[in-house]
Protein backbone atom coordinates (compact mmCIF):
# COMPACT_ATOMS: atom_id res chain seq x y z
CA UNK A 1 0.00 0.00 0.00
CA UNK A 2 3.18 2.50 -0.15
CA UNK A 3 2.96 2.86 3.52
CA UNK A 4 5.59 5.47 4.42
CA UNK A 5 5.05 7.63 7.69
CA UNK A 6 2.69 7.20 10.11
CA UNK A 7 -0.14 9.34 9.27
CA UNK A 8 -0.73 6.55 5.76
CA UNK A 9 -2.07 4.83 7.78
CA UNK A 10 -5.02 7.40 8.11
CA UNK A 11 -4.42 8.94 4.43
CA UNK A 12 -4.25 6.25 2.63
CA UNK A 13 -6.48 4.12 4.30
CA UNK A 14 -8.65 4.32 0.86
CA UNK A 15 -6.40 1.74 -0.09
CA UNK A 16 -8.12 -1.02 2.08
CA UNK A 17 -10.18 -0.41 -0.63
CA UNK A 18 -9.70 1.12 -3.96
CA UNK A 19 -6.93 0.71 -6.00
CA UNK A 20 -4.15 2.67 -7.10
CA UNK A 21 -3.95 4.26 -10.71
CA UNK A 22 -1.49 1.71 -11.63
CA UNK A 23 -1.54 -1.21 -9.23
CA UNK A 24 1.04 -3.30 -10.47
CA UNK A 25 3.41 -0.41 -10.21
CA UNK A 26 4.41 -1.27 -6.84
CA UNK A 27 4.55 -5.08 -7.69
CA UNK A 28 6.66 -5.06 -10.33
CA UNK A 29 9.61 -3.32 -7.95
CA UNK A 30 8.94 -6.05 -5.54
CA UNK A 31 9.58 -8.64 -8.30
CA UNK A 32 13.02 -6.87 -8.61
CA UNK A 33 13.50 -7.65 -4.71
CA UNK A 34 12.81 -11.36 -4.22
CA UNK A 35 13.43 -12.82 -8.14
CA UNK A 36 16.98 -14.00 -6.49
CA UNK A 37 15.59 -15.43 -3.75
CA UNK A 38 14.66 -19.42 -3.94
CA UNK A 39 11.70 -19.22 -1.16
CA UNK A 40 9.84 -16.30 -0.19
CA UNK A 41 6.76 -16.24 1.92
CA UNK A 42 4.71 -13.19 1.94
CA UNK A 43 1.77 -11.29 3.68
CA UNK A 44 -1.17 -9.39 3.48
CA UNK A 45 -1.17 -9.78 -0.53
CA UNK A 46 -4.32 -9.88 -2.23
CA UNK A 47 -5.88 -12.37 -4.42
CA UNK A 48 -7.46 -10.40 -7.08
CA UNK A 49 -10.52 -7.68 -5.87
CA UNK A 50 -11.57 -4.31 -5.83
CA UNK A 51 -8.56 -3.13 -3.92
CA UNK A 52 -5.69 -4.88 -5.89
CA UNK A 53 -7.29 -3.65 -9.74
CA UNK A 54 -8.75 -7.18 -9.19
CA UNK A 55 -5.09 -8.57 -9.65
CA UNK A 56 -4.06 -11.53 -7.97
CA UNK A 57 -1.08 -10.05 -6.24
CA UNK A 58 0.82 -13.79 -5.69
CA UNK A 59 0.29 -14.46 -9.43
CA UNK A 60 1.42 -11.22 -10.76
CA UNK A 61 5.22 -11.31 -8.37
CA UNK A 62 5.26 -15.17 -9.43
CA UNK A 63 5.57 -14.93 -12.57
CA UNK A 64 7.15 -11.09 -13.05
CA UNK A 65 9.99 -12.93 -11.01
CA UNK A 66 10.62 -16.22 -12.14
CA UNK A 67 8.80 -18.36 -9.98
CA UNK A 68 7.59 -21.90 -10.87
CA UNK A 69 5.50 -22.86 -8.03
CA UNK A 70 3.18 -20.55 -6.12
CA UNK A 71 0.80 -20.99 -3.30
CA UNK A 72 -2.10 -18.52 -2.15
CA UNK A 73 -4.06 -18.93 1.75
CA UNK A 74 -6.95 -17.26 1.79
CA UNK A 75 -7.69 -15.76 5.05
CA UNK A 76 -9.64 -13.27 4.89
CA UNK A 77 -12.75 -13.62 1.81
CA UNK A 78 -14.59 -10.40 1.62
CA UNK A 79 -15.37 -11.25 -2.41
CA UNK A 80 -14.85 -8.29 -4.81
CA UNK A 81 -13.90 -6.16 -2.20
CA UNK A 82 -10.75 -7.61 -0.31
CA UNK A 83 -8.98 -10.97 -0.18
CA UNK A 84 -6.69 -11.07 2.41
CA UNK A 85 -4.03 -13.90 2.09
CA UNK A 86 -0.34 -14.85 2.86
CA UNK A 87 1.54 -16.16 0.08
CA UNK A 88 4.30 -18.88 -0.56
CA UNK A 89 6.66 -18.72 -3.96
CA UNK A 90 9.23 -21.25 -4.66
CA UNK A 91 11.77 -22.41 -7.42
CA UNK A 92 11.05 -25.74 -5.95
CA UNK A 93 7.49 -27.67 -6.52
CA UNK A 94 6.81 -28.77 -2.64
CA UNK A 95 6.36 -32.75 -2.34
CA UNK A 96 3.37 -31.37 0.05
CA UNK A 97 1.68 -28.10 1.02
CA UNK A 98 -1.15 -27.41 3.48
CA UNK A 99 -3.23 -24.52 4.48
CA UNK A 100 -3.74 -24.50 8.18
CA UNK A 101 -5.88 -22.04 10.09
CA UNK A 102 -4.28 -20.72 13.11
CA UNK A 103 -6.24 -20.71 16.52
CA UNK A 104 -7.59 -17.09 17.80
CA UNK A 105 -10.10 -14.63 16.03
CA UNK A 106 -10.60 -15.70 12.25
CA UNK A 107 -8.16 -14.07 9.85
CA UNK A 108 -4.73 -15.62 10.62
CA UNK A 109 -3.27 -18.53 8.97
CA UNK A 110 0.01 -21.02 8.36
CA UNK A 111 1.25 -22.45 5.06
CA UNK A 112 2.82 -25.93 6.20
CA UNK A 113 4.58 -27.26 3.12
CA UNK A 114 7.29 -29.99 2.63
CA UNK A 115 10.14 -30.02 0.01
CA UNK A 116 12.49 -32.63 -0.99
CA UNK A 117 11.33 -36.54 -0.72
CA UNK A 118 9.71 -38.40 2.48
CA UNK A 119 12.46 -39.58 3.83
CA UNK A 120 14.61 -36.01 3.66
CA UNK A 121 12.92 -32.88 3.57
CA UNK A 122 12.57 -29.61 5.21
CA UNK A 123 9.22 -28.36 6.48
CA UNK A 124 8.59 -24.84 5.85
CA UNK A 125 5.69 -22.46 8.29
CA UNK A 126 5.24 -19.35 6.67
CA UNK A 127 2.63 -17.54 8.96
CA UNK A 128 1.04 -14.07 10.56
CA UNK A 129 0.33 -13.97 13.54
CA UNK A 130 -1.99 -12.36 15.36
CA UNK A 131 -1.56 -8.91 17.57
CA UNK A 132 -2.55 -10.01 21.06
CA UNK A 133 0.16 -11.89 23.28
CA UNK A 134 -2.38 -14.64 24.51
CA UNK A 135 -4.04 -15.24 20.76
CA UNK A 136 0.18 -14.96 20.02
CA UNK A 137 1.10 -17.46 22.52
CA UNK A 138 -2.10 -20.28 21.30
CA UNK A 139 -0.60 -20.13 17.82
CA UNK A 140 2.52 -20.85 18.67
CA UNK A 141 1.92 -23.61 20.36
CA UNK A 142 0.12 -24.86 17.35
CA UNK A 143 3.00 -24.26 15.86
CA UNK A 144 5.37 -26.28 18.00
CA UNK A 145 2.60 -29.16 17.94
CA UNK A 146 3.80 -28.67 13.60
CA UNK A 147 7.33 -28.81 13.64
CA UNK A 148 8.13 -30.80 16.84
CA UNK A 149 8.48 -34.33 14.91
CA UNK A 150 10.96 -33.02 12.10
CA UNK A 151 14.62 -32.34 11.76
CA UNK A 152 14.91 -29.59 9.11
CA UNK A 153 12.94 -26.67 9.81
CA UNK A 154 12.34 -23.09 8.94
CA UNK A 155 9.28 -21.26 10.32
CA UNK A 156 9.08 -17.24 8.99
CA UNK A 157 6.88 -14.69 8.82
CA UNK A 158 5.16 -11.56 10.78
CA UNK A 159 4.91 -12.81 13.94
CA UNK A 160 4.31 -9.68 15.41
CA UNK A 161 6.58 -9.57 18.60
CA UNK A 162 10.26 -9.80 19.42
CA UNK A 163 12.72 -12.28 20.13
CA UNK A 164 11.78 -12.27 23.70
CA UNK A 165 8.43 -12.68 23.74
CA UNK A 166 9.03 -15.37 20.84
CA UNK A 167 11.29 -17.62 22.95
CA UNK A 168 9.09 -17.38 26.25
CA UNK A 169 6.51 -19.55 24.44
CA UNK A 170 5.71 -22.64 23.44
CA UNK A 171 8.70 -22.31 21.06
CA UNK A 172 11.34 -22.42 23.51
CA UNK A 173 10.65 -26.03 23.72
CA UNK A 174 11.45 -26.82 20.29
CA UNK A 175 14.87 -27.28 18.49
CA UNK A 176 14.17 -23.88 16.77
CA UNK A 177 17.27 -21.09 16.70
CA UNK A 178 17.59 -17.79 16.11
CA UNK A 179 20.56 -15.85 15.65
CA UNK A 180 21.18 -13.76 18.43
CA UNK A 181 21.47 -10.03 16.78
CA UNK A 182 18.13 -7.58 16.63
CA UNK A 183 17.32 -7.35 12.71
CA UNK A 184 14.57 -4.19 13.13
CA UNK A 185 12.05 -4.36 10.43
CA UNK A 186 8.86 -2.33 11.52
CA UNK A 187 8.38 0.56 10.32
CA UNK A 188 10.23 0.33 7.19
CA UNK A 189 10.80 4.34 6.82
CA UNK A 190 12.65 3.37 10.50
CA UNK A 191 12.91 0.28 11.63
CA UNK A 192 13.39 -0.61 15.35
CA UNK A 193 11.11 -3.24 15.99
CA UNK A 194 12.24 -6.71 15.19
CA UNK A 195 8.58 -8.50 14.36
CA UNK A 196 9.39 -10.45 11.16
CA UNK A 197 11.70 -13.39 11.99
CA UNK A 198 13.16 -16.63 10.29
CA UNK A 199 13.70 -19.39 12.83
CA UNK A 200 15.04 -22.39 11.28
CA UNK A 201 16.42 -25.76 13.15
CA UNK A 202 20.25 -26.58 14.16
CA UNK A 203 20.61 -29.03 11.45
CA UNK A 204 20.46 -25.73 8.27
CA UNK A 205 23.71 -23.56 9.26
CA UNK A 206 22.96 -19.90 8.56
CA UNK A 207 25.57 -18.15 6.65
CA UNK A 208 23.95 -14.86 6.62
CA UNK A 209 21.03 -12.86 7.45
CA UNK A 210 19.95 -8.93 6.81
CA UNK A 211 16.93 -6.88 6.63
CA UNK A 212 16.66 -5.67 3.20
CA UNK A 213 16.39 -1.98 2.36
CA UNK A 214 12.91 -1.80 0.85
CA UNK A 215 9.96 0.84 1.38
CA UNK A 216 7.70 -0.83 -0.69
CA UNK A 217 5.77 -2.03 2.33
CA UNK A 218 5.46 -0.76 6.40
CA UNK A 219 8.03 -3.63 7.40
CA UNK A 220 11.22 -4.51 5.80
CA UNK A 221 12.08 -7.93 4.16
CA UNK A 222 13.92 -10.00 6.16
CA UNK A 223 16.15 -12.35 3.95
CA UNK A 224 18.25 -15.42 5.39
CA UNK A 225 20.99 -17.87 3.30
CA UNK A 226 21.20 -21.45 4.62
CA UNK A 227 23.69 -24.10 3.80
CA UNK A 228 21.60 -27.32 3.71
CA UNK A 229 23.22 -30.60 4.45
CA UNK A 230 24.04 -33.52 2.40
CA UNK A 231 21.13 -35.36 2.41
CA UNK A 232 18.68 -32.70 1.08
CA UNK A 233 20.96 -31.66 -1.57
CA UNK A 234 19.82 -34.40 -3.72
CA UNK A 235 16.35 -34.56 -3.35
CA UNK A 236 15.40 -30.91 -3.53
CA UNK A 237 17.80 -30.81 -6.99
CA UNK A 238 15.38 -33.83 -7.97
CA UNK A 239 12.65 -31.98 -7.63
CA UNK A 240 10.91 -30.95 -11.10
CA UNK A 241 10.03 -27.00 -11.53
Amino acid sequence: MGTKQYHHYLTRSWRHLLPERRPTQRLDSISQVIRDFDLVCLQEVDGGSLRSGFVNQLEYLAEASGFKYSFQQLNRDLGRLGQYSNGVLSKFVPLEIEDHKLPGLRGRGAIVAKYGSKEHHILLVGLHLALTPSSRNRQLAYVKEIVSAHKHVIVMGDLNCGSDQLFNSALKDTHLIQIPEQFPTYPSWNPKKHIDHILVSPSLAINRMQVLACDHSDHCPIAMEIQLPPELITPLTEIPV
